[in-house]
């Protein structure tokens, strides 16, 4: 028998454009933003996979409305190949309106550089 495995209504996957694979071991949290403290609720933490994904971030039961925080430990990434980064981490904010949605936030990164955006 076959279990299927939680589909999280929130996606991340993280690739090293400066080499062109995925960003695989790469440290990361997420967070959302408690409004009556303003403060930064730890959600989820670990690391991406082989595929530079983290495939179980969040529950559709804990997928609130709200302002979320990505935080992605680059400089550590970067030290594990033996490069240096000119960037410690990486912290992606972003709203969710409506968490009946998916969101796939992606993050393409490099030593100098990275970006982000809101995909599919």
């Amino acid at each position: 028998m076959w279990i299927r495995a939680m589909t999280s209504p929130l996606t991340t996957h993280v690739l090293n454009t400066a080499k062109g694979i995925p960003a695989a071991n790469i440290g990361l949290s997420l967070h959302r933003l408690d409004p009556a403290s303003e403060t930064w609720l730890l959600i989820n933490s670990g690391h991406t996979n082989a595929d530079g994904r983290f495939p179980a971030l969040i529950t559709q039961q804990e997928f609130l409305s709200g302002v979320y925080k990505l935080r992605f430990e680059t400089a550590q990434y970067w030290e594990s190949t033996g490069e240096v980064s000119f960037y410690p981490y990486a912290e992606v904010v972003f709203t969710i309106s409506n968490p009946e949605q998916k969101y796939h936030i992606p993050l393409l990164l490099s030593r100098f550089s990275y970006s982000t955006y809101r995909g599919s």
